[in-house]
C-alpha cells in the first residue's frame, strides 16, 4: 500500500483528496493545523469506508513541524507521494492596504510551506537517495493568472510562485523518479472565501463562468489523483487548470 501526505486535508479541497486517495488503496497521512475534529471526521470517513488514515498535526509553515510530520510518516511507511494543499487568504483588499505581517503570513503558509515539505519528501523519494521515487502535486490557484485585483493580489502572487517552484522543481527531481505537477482551480465551494470576508463570491461570480457553476472539492480532488496516478506517468511540470472554463 502506498502512503501519501496531504497538507491541510482536514477541510474543502484537501478532505476530498484524502477520502478519493483512499479509495484508490492509499495509506493516507492527514495534515491539520488547529482543527481536530474536522481532520477526525475525514478520517473517520475513511475508516468506514475500510481504509486506513492518520493524523498529523502540524504547521506546514513551522520548519520544526514539519521536520517531526515527516518523521512520524517515516513510522507509518515510505512515503510515495505529497499533496501541497494547503493555502490561506486574509480579507480582500487592495494592495495598498497590505502590511508586513499579512504577507509574511500569506508567503509562509503558502509557499515556504511548500518548499520545505517537498525538500522533505525529496529527501525520502527521490532515487538519488534510496527512494522509490514518487509524486508530488501543489495546488495552486487560477489566482496565479488572473492576478485577483482588488481582492487578495499577496495570494495571487503566492500561488505565482506555487508555478514557479512546480515548474523549477519538476525539471530539478525529473531524472531522480519525481515526478512535480500542479493544479489550478479557480471558483470552488470550499470555505476559503469565508476567510477573504466573503462566503458567497463563488455563487456571486458563477454567471462569468463560462459553465455557469460553481466547482465542487471532489472534481479538484479527481484532478490531483489523475496527476499521482501512473496514468500521468509522463507528465511532469505540467498544469490541469480546473475553473469551469475561465
Amino acid at each position: 500500500m502506498k502512503t501519501i501526505l496531504i497538507t491541510g486535508a482536514s477541510r474543502g479541497i484537501g478532505a476530498a483528496t484524502a477520502i478519493l486517495a483512499a479509495e484508490r488503496g492509499y495509506r493516507v497521512c492527514i495534515n491539520y493545523h488547529h482543527n481536530q475534529t474536522a481532520a477526525e471526521q475525514v478520517a473517520g470517513t475513511i475508516r468506514a469506508k475500510g481504509g486506513t488514515a492518520f493524523l498529523l498535526q502540524g504547521d506546514v509553515s513551522s520548519e520544526a513541524d514539519v521536520c517531526r510530520m515527516f518523521r512520524e510518516v517515516d513510522s507509518i511507511g515510505p512515503l510515495h507521494a505529497l499533496v501541497n494543499n494547503v493555502g490561506i487568504l486574509e480579507k480582500q483588499t487592495r494592495v495598498e492596504n497590505i502590511d508586513a505581517e499579512r504577507l509574511s503570513r500569506v508567503l509562509r503558509s503558502n509557499v515556504i510551506s511548500c518548499f520545505i515539505c517537498a525538500r522533505e519528501a525529496i529527501r525520502r523519494m527521490s532515487v538519488k537517495h534510496g527512494g522509490a521515487g514518487g509524486a508530488i502535486v501543489n495546488v495552486s490557484s487560477i489566482a496565479a493568472r488572473t492576478g485577483s485585483p482588488g481582492e487578495y493580489v499577496d495570494y495571487a502572487a503566492s500561488k505565482g510562485a506555487m508555478d514557479a517552484f512546480t515548474t523549477g522543481l519538476s525539471k530539478e527531481v525529473a531524472d531522480e523518479g519525481i515526478r512535480v505537477n500542479g493544479v489550478r482551480p479557480g471558483f470552488i465551494y470550499t470555505d476559503i472565501h469565508a476567510s477573504g470576508g466573503e462566503p458567497g463570491r463563488v455563487d456571486r461570480i458563477r454567471d462569468t463562468i463560462p459553465m455557469k457553476r460553481g466547482g465542487q472539492p471532489e472534481e479538484v480532488a479527481e484532478a490531483i489523483l489523475w496527476l499521482l496516478s501512473d496514468g500521468s506517468s509522463f507528465s511532469t511540470g505540467t498544469f490541469i487548470d480546473i475553473t469551469g472554463g475561465r
